[in-house]
């Protein structure tokens, strides 16, 4: 299976034995939508909802940190997805999440075989492709414990890149909160980016019609941004979540050298310490 899967691809493969089908949307409290509540109403045929406003780390006083690999391999288990499962992931969220539930089954907490649905739920319902309502009754299967600290960074780590550059900062967030030109809707939080760091919008991974863009499109949205896709990358935004989509699209082009920096801007911004930069990149 691709990482990347097609509504005809999924339609296919729907009622196999091995397949899962997730909705990983998430809104944020401005945008006054409740996800489960939109799962609930209509959703792809035997998709399970996952809650990634609840897969955080509870202790944590950021926004978005990722779960104990405890806390996480427990809510994969009661959403019934398992060791030999294979997953596909759609979203029906501006802020494309199913990106960030990608990047912690697939990157982070060892899964095998996700995918995410090109297009999400907005393409498949543009399709006429069926839906229906309701929850489905989940059968929970075994998902093995494991974290791979490789691809998250923390203030330390990214402290210590401003000094070093070895790697490129690539920042998902609009560019008028990157320059620090719109404030950070946070309280308590500054304007502005880290230093050295590139902005790379999230949208820019995007076609019109909300289709992942591929090859040279993709390899040009990254390169247009001044970033060396031959050096390693760290992507960051405002909480985690949209960065997400900068680390998939690099994985769509083959490189494996990218990390997420877990408290992106809410934890950078927040401290006072942290150097800050404004302006464009």
């Amino acid at each position: 299976m691709d990482a990347l899967v097609s509504t005809d691809w999924l339609a296919a493969e729907l009622g196999a034995s091995d397949l899962r089908v997730v909705d990983a949307s998430y809104f944020l409290a401005a945008d006054q939508r409740n996800p489960a509540a939109e799962y609930e109403a209509a959703h792809i045929p035997g998709a399970v909802f996952m809650d990634l406003g609840e897969i955080v780390d509870p202790s944590a006083s950021l926004p978005m940190m990722l779960p104990s690999p405890e806390k996480f391999a427990s809510r994969m288990q009661s959403l019934g997805l398992g060791d030999g499962s294979r997953i596909v992931l759609y979203d029906n969220s501006p802020y494309k999440s199913a990106a960030r539930a990608w990047w912690m089954l697939d990157q982070v907490f060892g899964a095998h075989g996700v995918a995410i649905l090109d297009g999400g739920f907005a393409k498949w319902q543009a399709e006429g492709r069926p839906v229906e309502s309701g929850k489905p009754q989940i059968r929970h299967r075994h998902f093995t414990v494991w974290k791979n600290p490789k691809v998250v960074r923390d203030k330390a780590q990214m402290l210590a890149n401003v000094e070093s550059g070895a790697e490129q900062v690539v920042d998902a967030r609009g560019a008028a909160r990157f320059t620090g030109e719109d404030p950070d809707p946070r309280p308590n939080v500054a304007s502005g980016h880290i230093p050295a760091s590139f902005n790379l919008p999230h949208s820019q991974m995007f076609n019109a019609d909300g289709t992942w863009k591929q090859g040279d499109a993709l390899k040009a949205a990254f390169e247009s941004a001044g970033i060396d896709l031959t050096r390693p990358l760290v992507a960051t935004c405002g909480s985690g979540l949209t960065a997400a989509s900068l680390v998939f699209g690099a994985h769509l082009l083959g490189k494996e050298d990218v990390a997420l920096y877990d408290g992106s801007w809410s934890d950078w911004g927040s401290d006072p310490e942290t150097p800050k930069a404004m302006g464009p990149a």
